[in-house]
């Protein structure tokens, strides 16, 4: 049975078209707005574990869905580090809401950056700036456990077509979605790490769904299981191997917008424990509560964590367009190590805003309640799990230099 997938939402207020400049200095102003309505529905969409629509029809109506869209395609020409900041605010919203505008903002990193000269991934550019269509992703199979670089569905070709069949253990939102970005075998005899990347959209493909999503947190994410079945042309497929779209764009995009999310997540978590001290130490004549130690290390965390993600957004700001760079271990390993490094910190740091707060912040109906951030923030780690990282980064690390002085 296929699922029966969403309508795409009509993103025009019901007062008429939206107007919209390309200026970035409207995005602050466009995604508060975003991040206001998140938060409204952030409660409710943990709750129920739907899909916050809220959240995706209000970025719709703020053009943000196309935002890193270039200005002659229609978009905003958004830079990376316009994104990250889009992140923070909305996972400091709702993080199943920021966590599905990170994923959908890493493919169309892919797709502006990799299908610049294809008339066909051209044109998904100008659908997705004047639609604001919503990208769901497509890398996780059943056969092999999480290890994205490896593929066991393969592209099957018949002259100018080709059609793929995937058993996806999870495609996030994928019934939401209005297009889906997949990787895949380049053919059936081809070597699983040798892999091409494609762009469908729904008229292209049905889901069938496998896995349910009963989760600890990231509920909203409706990351269910599909198998997924696509036809279409072979215009489809990405013009660059797979291999350096990982490298360049896939994976520095990815880790540096979880990790803006996860410090969102941080941050609000955060701000309550700091709601919590003030209001217990105006209670008691100015005395600091016990937690408030847990308080000062929460914020000193969440510093550390800010820090780390933005020394990281300017190293990939340096070498954006060098190839070679990106491709160094150095680069990769710097970047994969953000992902390691944002994940724990973001989890550290809620913990401590929790123990800040005591039982209040354990309480699920107290206005300074934390089980959310704390549920939510747990699966950064297991998200491309950590263990995995490190253990195939050893060799890269043992081949990269110490560092000989603090400027290096």
């Amino acid at each position: 049975m296929n699922v029966q997938q969403a309508p795409l939402r009509n993103f025009a207020p019901d007062n008429g078209p939206v107007s919209f400049s390309h200026d970035r200095s409207t995005f602050p102003q466009r995604t508060a707005v975003v991040a206001e309505a998140a938060a409204s529905e952030a409660v409710a969409v943990d709750r129920e574990a739907r899909f916050p629509w809220k959240a995706i029809d209000a970025a719709r109506r703020e053009r943000l869905l196309g935002a890193q869209i270039p200005i002659e395609f229609g978009g905003d020409g958004a830079s990376i580090s316009d994104v990250t900041d889009m992140c923070y605010a909305l996972g400091r919203g709702c993080a199943s809401a920021g966590m599905i505008f990170a994923m959908h903002q890493t493919k169309i990193a892919c797709l502006v950056r990799h299908g610049a000269g294809s008339g066909w991934h051209e044109r998904l550019m100008r659908r997705v700036a004047a639609e604001q269509l919503l990208l769901a992703s497509s890398t996780t199979e059943g056969q092999n456990g999480g290890n994205i670089r490896f593929s066991s569905a393969a592209v099957e070709r018949a002259g100018a077509e080709i059609s793929l069949v995937r058993d996806a253990t999870v495609i996030s939102y994928g019934a939401e979605a209005d297009g889906i970005v997949t990787i895949a075998r380049r053919a059936d005899d081809a070597a699983g790490s040798d892999q091409v990347l494609l762009a469908i959209t729904r008229e292209d493909y049905t889901l069938e769904p496998t896995l349910a999503w009963e989760t600890l947190g990231m509920r909203g994410t409706c990351s269910a299981g599909f198998k997924l079945n696509f036809k279409g042309s072979t215009d489809q497929i990405f013009p660059v191997p797979y291999e350096r779209i990982h490298a360049q764009t896939m994976t520095p995009v990815a880790h540096l917008c979880w990790s803006s999310v996860w410090a969102g997540i941080a941050a609000a978590a955060v701000d309550r424990a700091q709601l919590f001290i003030r209001k217990a130490a105006r209670s008691s004549g100015g005395n600091m509560p016990p937690g408030a130690a847990h308080f000062t290390a929460a914020k000193m965390t969440l510093t550390k964590l800010r820090a780390v993600i933005a020394a990281n957004l300017r190293s990939y700001a340096t070498c954006e367009r060098d190839e070679r760079a990106l491709s160094s271990v150095d680069f990769q390993s710097s970047i994969n190590l953000l992902k390691v490094e944002a994940s724990e910190l973001a989890v550290a740091a809620v913990m401590h805003a929790m123990r800040a707060c005591g039982l209040s912040g354990y309480r699920n109906d107290s206005d300074v309640s934390i089980g959310r951030h704390l549920r939510d923030v747990l699966s950064a780690p297991i998200m491309i799990n950590n263990d995995r990282i490190l253990s195939s980064m050893g060799t890269a690390t043992l081949m990269s230099a110490v560092p000989a002085s603090l400027r290096e």
